[in-house]
């Protein structure tokens, strides 16, 4: 017997960004990335921002021709469909990142706190350089100033979901960006 992956009174949501807009993004942000570090004398670190960031990490790291090495840092910030405005480390890195070009890779920037923390706290671990690379950014909800290098897609203010982003933990492996049924802009 075949069960569904999603029971079918869950919210899967519209399609807001499908796979192939979102393939080739990627592929262009990793020839912005290729050609920013080209001349780097060390692999590059892309530290994915679990859990939301590792479908993009992934992508990513295949479309890019420069060599780089992949480091994870877990945080927690969100319940539901909302930024609880603080910000928890769960997991911080385990490799050393001094004197290190390091790009964070992050599936969503909107308040840009997470992003503030992470940045700080990257930073304490003394890197050459540390930059972001975000697939979505929600300029409209930032209370962080925060500098996002480079950016996948501009996104309105809507809960998304799929291609890494969850609701409640659920959801993530939605090949598409999808806008959470229901949800009120």
């Amino acid at each position: 017997m075949n069960t569904p992956i999603f029971p079918q009174s869950a919210p899967i949501g519209t399609v807001l960004i499908d796979r192939s807009a979102i393939s080739s993004r990627i592929s262009a942000m990793a020839q912005e990335i290729d050609a920013a570090y080209a001349s780097t004398d060390a692999p590059l670190i892309l530290l994915s921002v679990l859990k939301g960031s590792i479908l993009f990490l992934a992508d990513l790291a295949r479309s890019l021709t420069i060599p780089v090495e992949l480091e994870f840092i877990a945080v927690r910030s969100y319940e539901g469909t909302q930024s609880t405005g603080s910000v928890e480390l769960v997991k911080d890195v385990s490799m050393p990142l001094r004197g290190r070009d390091v790009l964070m890779v992050e599936d969503i920037v909107d308040t840009g706190t997470t992003i503030a923390f992470l940045h700080e706290h990257i930073r304490r671990h003394a890197p050459r350089s540390v930059r972001l690379a975000s697939l979505l950014n929600k300029e409209s909800r930032r209370e962080k100033s925060v500098t996002v290098d480079y950016i996948g897609f501009d996104i309105p203010d809507r809960f998304v979901i799929g291609y890494g982003l969850d609701y409640d933990g659920i959801y993530r492996n939605l090949p598409d960006i999808r806008v959470l049924d229901g949800e009120e802009s």
